[in-house]
């Protein structure tokens, strides 16, 4: 099996950026967020374990699970929040395992994985190495307000609301400093892409 290399970072820093820069240079890319929509399309079993916990409010009209409703409805509920998360970490979980199964005849000698809360849940310690996506907050706040319209104070909860970047960091192995130059975030990238390359290419490593 190929080696997994995770990808996380703050809210509004870039990751999904970052993420397609990879994929640009040959790398296939597992995003959780993609994972999760999957696991709680119409007619799956993870969307009728939500429905039976949360209730039908949580659909939208056409019978799809709205996923700000429910971002809204476990924003501030930590009791809300773990519930959901242990309906849907291990749906993802074997998702991820499949799509990563899948993959292992792609170009590069590793797979990534993309996901928020890769720290927060010590998910990343099963990876082998870990990508922090970083930006200077007050990019994230500004990025959070231009693009999910939110005030600056609920843009600022948001972020609060988060395990702080220096915490996130402090556990990588790589780290992007991704303030809104493309071409210096590429750079970074593809100086990392190499270094990857040699380390999971190397005899150490086979």
């Amino acid at each position: 099996m190929k080696p997994v290399v995770g990808l996380t970072g703050g809210i509004a820093c870039g990751k999904s950026t970052v993420a397609s820069m990879f994929a640009d240079l040959g790398v296939s890319v597992i995003d959780a967020d993609d994972l999760a929509r999957e696991v709680v399309e119409p007619g799956t079993p993870g969307l009728q374990m939500i429905v039976d916990e949360f209730g039908k409010g949580v659909l939208d009209e056409a019978g799809g699970l709205d996923r700000k409703k429910v971002a809204e409805m476990v924003f501030g509920d930590e009791e809300a929040r773990e519930t959901l998360n242990a309906i849907m970490h291990p749906l993802i979980g074997a998702a991820g395992a499949k799509h990563i199964k899948a993959q292992q005849d792609s170009p590069a000698p590793y797979l990534l994985y993309e996901a928020a809360l890769l720290v927060e849940t010590r998910a990343y310690e099963a990876f082998s190495a870990l990508i922090v996506v970083s930006a200077e907050e007050s990019l994230q706040r500004l990025r959070l307000i231009a693009r999910d319209g939110y005030t600056a104070p609920e843009a600022n909860a948001r972020i609060d609301s988060q395990l702080s970047l220096e915490r996130k960091v402090a556990v990588a192995d790589y780290v992007v400093t991704n303030n809104g130059d493309l071409e210096s975030t590429r750079k970074q990238v593809a100086a990392i892409h190499e270094k990857l390359v040699a380390r999971f290419t190397s005899k150490e490593w086979a």
